[in-house]
């Protein structure tokens, strides 16, 4: 398993497109738009998992996310793991790699957005707050210093 960056140069540009576009999860058209509108800007970007050449999953790497009081940045959010593919830590590592990534920068902590608890702490992970999304739900919000 490989995760990469994923830009317009990248082989992977397209496929990410089409694998987020028919993914399971309804966020995955949201990250397709991203990328063929080209709005990733500075250091945001899309990561993705590849396995045997095949997408697999793919997260985001964010100054902003789906939140009206958007009071923190960066984001690690938009993970997403092929269900014939979870248990295997793929967002794990996709998660190390973006961690990686940020620290290219003056970030001191990451955060990410989730409806779920008990998975991020696992991989140090502290939640800090709640917030409410666009959609009207809240959402728990997990920090990690890096």
């Amino acid at each position: 398993m490989k995760i990469e960056k994923i830009d317009k140069k990248s082989i992977y540009f397209t496929e990410l497109i089409n694998y987020a576009r028919t993914c399971s999860w309804s966020a995955g058209v949201h990250l397709a738009d991203l990328l063929e509108n080209d709005s990733f800007i500075d250091w945001e970007s899309a990561f993705a998992a590849i396995i045997d050449e095949h997408i697999v999953g793919f997260c985001t790497f964010m100054k902003t996310d789906y939140y009206p009081n958007n009071k923190y940045f960066p984001w690690i959010s938009t993970i997403f793991v092929d269900e014939n593919y979870r248990g295997k830590r793929i967002s794990e590592h996709m998660i190390e790699t973006v961690i990686q990534y940020a620290k290219s920068f003056p970030f001191s902590y990451v955060y990410i957005p989730s409806d779920k608890t008990g998975f991020y702490e696992k991989y140090g992970f502290e939640k800090i707050d709640e917030l409410e999304n666009y959609g009207g739900n809240v959402d728990s919000i997990f920090v990690k210093a890096i």
